[in-house]
This record gives C-alpha cells, sequence and structure tokens, in this order.
C-alpha cells in the first residue's frame, strides 16, 4: 500500500539504481534478443500488481466476512514474514538485530491481545524490548563485548515497533462491536489511498512531494489520494459502521496522512540499506513488508479514531 505517486519503489542512492523499469529495453540485433516488455510509466508489472492486490483483496474479505477471529492469524503471518523480511535486509547491510526474539515477540504481541487487549500488547512489547537488549547483550558469551550494542538494540526496538506493535491495532479492532466492519474501513481507506494516488500520480504528476526520499511521490498523487480518502471514509464509516458521516470525513483526512508517511518512512528506510524492495514474495509489489508501509500506521489511527467516536 501506500504508494501515493503512482510508483511501487523509491529510486535508490546514486550507485545503488537497479532498472526502475520506466526505459523499454533495447533488443541487441546481433544476437536476437527480443525485447524486454515494458513496465508502467510507474514502474511497476502492473498486471502482476493488480493480479496479486486483487487476489489479497479477495483473501481479506472471505475472512472478515465469515471468520473474522481467523484475522489474528493473517495478521499474525504477515507480521512475522514481514519481520523476516526487515531483519534479513538489516543483517545484509551488517546490522546485527536479534531476529529470534523479534519473530516470538512479535507473535506474542498479536496474540495477547486477544484476551487482554491493550494491556496485553503493551506487556508483550515491553517485554520483547528487555529480551532483545539482554538476547543482543550476551549473543557472543557473557565473555566478548558487544559490537555497535546501541546502534543493533536501538534499530531492533524500532523494528518492534514499526510492525508488531502498529499491526495490532489491526487485530484490537476485530475483536471489538463490528469488529470486521472497523478493519473493513482501515483496509478500504488505505486501498484508496493507494488507487487515488497512483492514478492521479501517473496521470497528472509533476511537482515532487520529498524528491530526497521518494523522488516519484508527487504533490497531484498526494492530491488524489486524498479525495479517494475522503470519499471512502465517508462510505465505508457510515455504511459500514452507521456512523456520523464527519467521522468517516476525519478518518479519511487523516489517513492519508499517514498512509503516505508510512510509504515514506519505508522508503528512507530501503534508500539507507541501499534495496529496492524488502521482498520478492509478491510478484509487482515487493515483500510483505512492502505491502504493510502505509497500513502499520493506519491501523494505529483508526483504531484510536473508531474507538473514541463510533
Amino acid at each position: 500500500m501506500g504508494r501515493a505517486d503512482g510508483s511501487s519503489t523509491p529510486q535508490l542512492p546514486l550507485g545503488a539504481e537497479g532498472d526502475s523499469g520506466t526505459t523499454p529495453a533495447v533488443s541487441d540485433s546481433t544476437s536476437g534478443t527480443a525485447p524486454a516488455k515494458p513496465a508502467s510509466r510507474a514502474g511497476r508489472d502492473l498486471p502482476a500488481a493488480i493480479a496479486v492486490g486483487s487476489g489479497l483483496g479477495g483473501l481479506v474479505i472471505v475472512i472478515l466476512l465469515f471468520a473474522p477471529t481467523a484475522w489474528l492469524a493473517v495478521v499474525a503471518a504477515a507480521i512475522a514474514i514481514a519481520t523476516w523480511e526487515v531483519t534479513k535486509r538489516l543483517r545484509e547491510a551488517d546490522v546485527s538485530v536479534p531476529r529470534v526474539p523479534l519473530l516470538l515477540g512479535g507473535q506474542a504481541i498479536i496474540w495477547l491481545g486477544w484476551p487482554y487487549g491493550t494491556t496485553g500488547v503493551l506487556g508483550a512489547f515491553a517485554g520483547t524490548v528487555v529480551v532483545t537488549m539482554l538476547w543482543r547483550l550476551f549473543d557472543r558469551g557473557l565473555a566478548a563485548q558487544p559490537h555497535n550494542y546501541l546502534r543493533d538494540t536501538a534499530v531492533a526496538v524500532f523494528t518492534a515497533a514499526w510492525l508488531p506493535l502498529l499491526a495490532s491495532f489491526a487485530t484490537l479492532m476485530v475483536l471489538e462491536d463490528q469488529g470486521a466492519a472497523r478493519v473493513f474501513c482501515l483496509m478500504l481507506v488505505c486501498v484508496a489511498s493507494d488507487i487515488g494516488g497512483y492514478a492521479a500520480g501517473v496521470l497528472f504528476g509533476k511537482h515532487t512531494m520529498a524528491p530526497a526520499i521518494s523522488p516519484k511521490k508527487s504533490w497531484e498523487g498526494f492530491g488524489g489520494s486524498l479525495v479517494a480518502c475522503v470519499a471512502v471514509g465517508i462510505l465505508t464509516v457510515t455504511f459500514l459502521l452507521d456512523g456520523p458521516w464527519w467521522v468517516g470525513a476525519v478518518l479519511g483526512v487523516v489517513l492519508v496522512f499517514t498512509a503516505t508517511a508510512g510509504d515514506l518512512i519505508e522508503s528512507q528506510v530501503k534508500r539507507e540499506l541501499g534495496i529496492k524492495d524488502m521482498g520478492t514474495l509478491l510478484p509487482g509489489h515487493g515483500g510483505i513488508m512492502d505491502r504493510l508501509d502505509s497500513i502499520l500506521p493506519s491501523a494505529f489511527v483508526t483504531w484510536l479514531i473508531l474507538t473514541a467516536f463510533i
């Protein structure tokens, strides 16, 4: 989610760029190699992206309609994969984050919200932080002095907050009254941000928003996301939750900022790591984390707004 400019990935730092996919490959007349299929103007494999996105969307709809409690398992699995992707990329950049505590602690953060609510989530997060700090302190034994301890533990705590802690609010919502409808509000508004930004960015994008972080993101794309988010926010809150229209408008306005911010945050992380995508699991999208970037901060904000006003 969160490609409000119509692009799938940020450009990489100088010297780290891959093929952006925006320029068709030229065939080699001497070898007879066929020309490569050009990608969309946005730089992604659009048919694959649509197919994968539709499949994921259909899975979410079926689960929320017929087995909403299974949503916890879906979120837990997605966070486990995303945590593996992020820690793998960090380790490739020589940032030694403790993977086992993050994977196990992430599952505790998600699942303890079921019986204990926010108390279980925060308790599991605090426990994950403590175990992570101790794990990194003694991962080379008691006699060895840790190397880059402060950096590695700080990044590990950031990862625990960025992924499982924020994701837990998507599972807390489904456990409330009209829980499935609340999650639908989150997902549909985030999808609207993606589609509205993609269309406006591709058709009208000229003025870059944050060229140092995501050079293809445009203010025109942000405007398209804003219009789409407000419209879908009003419709979902009104018809799914029977709430006042202004709550939907507030939700749409706030989520366009959180979704865009989530995308920019991941873009900056990938830029510092010198990578294009966090993973390769989803054709046309990248990894699981590349689909969660805008949803994670939006999950907390949606939970907060709907809990306060619905």
